[in-house]
């Protein structure tokens, strides 16, 4: 059997994720195509993106693209290294033609066709989902919404956070793209219902804002799905304070939203329908550390309203 050319393209964290559970899986790429470094601080810092640090750690070589569709050398390669299949994920770009009439096979973290498009992840915690999974299947023109390869649900276990749902669908995805990589008989494709399509947007400001007049399932529902993201935030006299953990404590009835309910040690603060226990946050300017240390400092009293 003609050994197969295989071509990696991806970006973020996602795809760094899925490119080490490929390699993992004895899959070999000709190439490694990743988006151009961001640059950050006074210095003006180059930031390669995660799969370029994910495939210089693995050893490997990586080429970087600003417009794919614009590389020359890349459209020039395409055709005479000819690929059999070419896998993407968390590219950040839309790949269009010549590369779709190729076998372009993504991995997206959801169960397509629900939550098409950016942060999959994100929105179905936010929702309040618990349930989610991974999708592999084949590009086409529209967005996410090309023939499904293989898919995989997982529950969302209490406390689970988007890091951990991006480990874990990271793993299934790649597990399940390298099976089909590796056995073409097993390459058999269903199309998708659009009827049932939902979709994931790219995040907003305004959904990292906490407010204690929310529900407590939705606030730490929130907490859990922006963990990756930059991390949520609640103003707390009068200054922003992220939250990172935060558990819903339904022992505790809810009084008036805001006011401080325990203290003695992480503290408990009431939202609208009952307590939410902050247990690790980080205040501006400062580290993360637990709730109790950021009240003790805060000096938060029982019935204190923040």
């Amino acid at each position: 059997m003609k050994k197969q050319v295989m071509w990696f393209i991806g970006t973020g964290k996602f795809a760094a994720l899925c490119l080490e559970g490929l390699i993992k899986h004895n899959i070999a790429f000709r190439r490694i195509i990743t988006g151009l470094p961001t640059r950050s601080g006074r210095n003006n810092q180059e930031n390669p993106s995660a799969v370029e640090l994910a495939a210089s750690a693995l050893g490997l070589t990586v080429e970087r693209t600003g417009r794919l569709s614009e590389n020359a050398a890349l459209l020039q390669a395409l055709e005479e290294d000819s690929p059999d299949v070419i896998f993407v994920a968390d590219f950040g770009q839309i790949v269009r033609e010549p590369y779709l009439s190729r076998m372009c096979i993504n991995i997206h973290p959801s169960l397509l066709p629900e939550y098409r498009g950016a942060a999959p992840i994100q929105r179905a915690l936010l929702d309040g989902r618990d349930k989610t999974g991974v999708t592999v299947f084949r590009l086409s023109a529209k967005m996410d919404a090309g023939d499904i390869l293989a898919q995989r649900p997982i529950p969302i276990q209490p406390g689970c956070n988007a890091s951990d749902l991006y480990e874990s669908l990271a793993a299934i995805g790649s597990e399940l793209a390298a099976i089909a990589a590796h056995d073409e008989s097993v390459r058999t494709f269903t199309p998708q219902d659009d009827s049932q399509a939902t979709y994931a947007p790219k995040l907003d400001k305004a959904e990292f804002a906490l407010e204690f007049t929310m529900t407590a399932k939705r606030f730490t529902d929130t907490v859990r799905a922006l963990d990756m993201s930059g991390g949520a935030y609640a103003v707390i006299r009068g200054k922003r304070v992220k939250v990172w953990r935060a558990v819903v404590r339904e022992d505790i009835t809810s009084q008036t939203p805001g006011q401080v309910l325990e203290c003695s040690g992480n503290p408990v603060i009431s939202c609208s329908d009952c307590g939410i226990e902050l247990v690790e946050v980080q205040a501006e300017g400062r580290s993360r550390t637990q709730g109790s240390e950021w009240a003790r400092g805060m000096r938060l009293k029982h019935g204190d309203t923040v």
